[in-house]
C-alpha cells in the first residue's frame, strides 16, 4: 500500500538525517519530560511489576507460569505472526511499559471495569472479548479461541496488573488516550503534521510510516501501510492518536510536543492508508455512516488530498476481512441471551 502524499513523505526523508541528529541532543533533555496531572479525587493504581509475578509467594506456581506467558505474548506477540496476528504490532506497541504506565494504555482498568457496555460493538463486552478487539483491529489479525490457553495466558496477565486495584472504579486517572480531549481543532493541519513527523517521528518510524526491524525483529512499529494497524483500531481515531502522541512520543520525551503538533502529527498519520476496517460493507462512506459512532473520530471514508480513503479492498497481510469473533449479541429481561447474529 502506498502513501498518501509523495511530497511531505520525500520531505520526510529529506529531513531524516537532521531528525536523527535532533532527536540524539533531544533524548538527553529530561525538562521536556510532562506529563497530565491526575484530576482530584481521580483513582491510581501502581500495577506490579515483573519481579512481583516472580516473588509472589501467594501465587500457585502454575499460575505464576500462566500470568508469565502472558506476559510474554504481551511483550512480543508477533510470536504468533500468522496464526493471530497479521502486521508489526505488538500489545507493547500501544500499551508502553508493560501495560502498566499511566497515560500508556495501561491494561489493569480494563479487569477492574468488565464486564461492561462499549459503543463500539453496542453490546456488554467481556475482558476476552476487548482482548479480541485488540486482535482484530490493532494487530489486524483474528483473536485466539475464547478459553483457550493463549487467551488464558492473556487475561491471567491483564487480571494480575490489577491486583489490589478497585472494581468498577471508574473515575481512574490516566486511562486511555484521550486526554486532550475528543474534538479535533478547526485549525489541524496535515501540512504541519508533515513537518512534524519529519522532525520527531521519522527518525523511529521511517519516512514512509514504515517502522523499524532489527534482524527481522520489529523495533519501532509501522504507523500506516499493510504492516500497521487498520481502519478499525482505536488508534485510527485523530483524538486517541494525539493524546497517545502527546503523552508518549517522542519515545522517552512525553510532553515535548505542543498540544497543536500532537494534534497536526496525527492528522497527518491518520490520513494514510492502511489495511480495510473488517467491518466494511463495499463502500467505505457507508461504512463510516454504519459505524459513525466511532468512525466520527476517524478520516475514514472522507476525502483527503483528493482521495476517499478506505476505498479499497486491501486486508493488508490478512487472508480475510472480518474474524469470525466480531458478533453482535443482545440480552433480554427475564431470558437467557439471544444467538450471536
Amino acid at each position: 500500500m502506498k502513501p498518501l502524499n509523495a511530497l511531505f513523505i520525500s520531505m520526510s526523508a529529506a529531513l531524516l538525517f537532521g531528525a536523527s541528529a535532533a532527536f540524539a541532543i533531544q533524548s538527553n533533555d529530561v525538562g521536556h519530560v510532562k506529563l497530565p496531572s491526575m484530576k482530584p479525587g481521580q483513582y491510581d493504581h501502581q500495577a506490579p511489576t515483573l519481579a512481583d509475578i516472580q516473588n509472589d509467594k501467594d501465587l500457585h506456581p502454575e499460575l505464576r507460569k500462566v500470568i508469565l506467558k502472558g506476559r510474554d505474548l504481551f511483550m512480543n506477540t508477533q510470536q504468533l505472526r500468522g496464526k493471530y496476528v497479521f502486521n508489526d504490532m505488538n500489545c507493547k506497541s500501544c500499551h508502553m511499559g508493560e501495560g502498566r504506565m499511566a497515560w500508556s494504555g495501561p491494561v489493569w482498568p480494563a479487569a477492574t471495569t468488565l464486564p461492561d457496555f462499549r459503543g463500539k460493538n453496542g453490546h456488554v463486552n467481556s475482558l476476552e472479548e476487548r482482548i479480541a478487539g485488540c486482535f482484530s483491529y490493532s494487530m489486524n489479525g483474528t483473536p485466539p479461541e475464547y478459553g483457550s490457553d493463549t487467551m488464558l495466558s492473556l487475561v491471567a496477565y491483564h487480571q494480575y496488573m490489577a491486583k489490589g486495584a478497585k472494581l468498577y472504579d471508574r473515575n481512574i486517572g490516566g486511562r486511555g488516550f484521550s486526554s486532550l480531549g475528543n474534538e479535533m481543532p478547526k485549525d489541524i493541519s496535515f501540512t504541519q503534521g508533515a513537518v512534524v513527523y519529519a522532525h520527531n517521528c521519522a527518525v523511529c518510524h521511517g519516512p514512509n510510516g514504515e517502522g523499524k526491524k532489527v534482524n527481522g525483529e520489529v523495533v519501532f512499529p509501522p504507523l500506516w501501510g499493510d504492516a500497521s494497524y487498520n481502519w478499525g483500531a482505536g488508534l485510527s481515531r485523530v483524538f486517541t492518536a494525539a493524546s497517545f502522541i502527546k503523552n508518549n512520543m517522542p519515545l522517552g520525551q512525553p510532553g515535548r510536543l505542543t498540544d497543536k503538533e500532537a494534534w497536526d502529527v496525527a492528522y497527518f498519520i491518520n490520513a494514510q492508508e492502511r489495511p480495510q476496517d473488517p467491518r466494511y460493507t463495499g463502500d467505505a462512506k457507508e461504512t463510516r455512516e454504519k459505524y459513525l459512532n466511532f468512525h466520527k473520530a476517524t478520516l475514514y471514508g472522507t476525502e483527503i488530498n483528493g482521495k476517499v480513503l478506505g476505498q479499497h479492498d486491501n486486508t493488508g497481510e490478512k487472508p480475510f476481512l472480518k474474524p469470525e469473533v466480531l458478533k453482535p449479541r443482545t440480552f433480554t429481561e427475564g431470558t437467557p441471551a439471544s444467538s450471536p447474529q
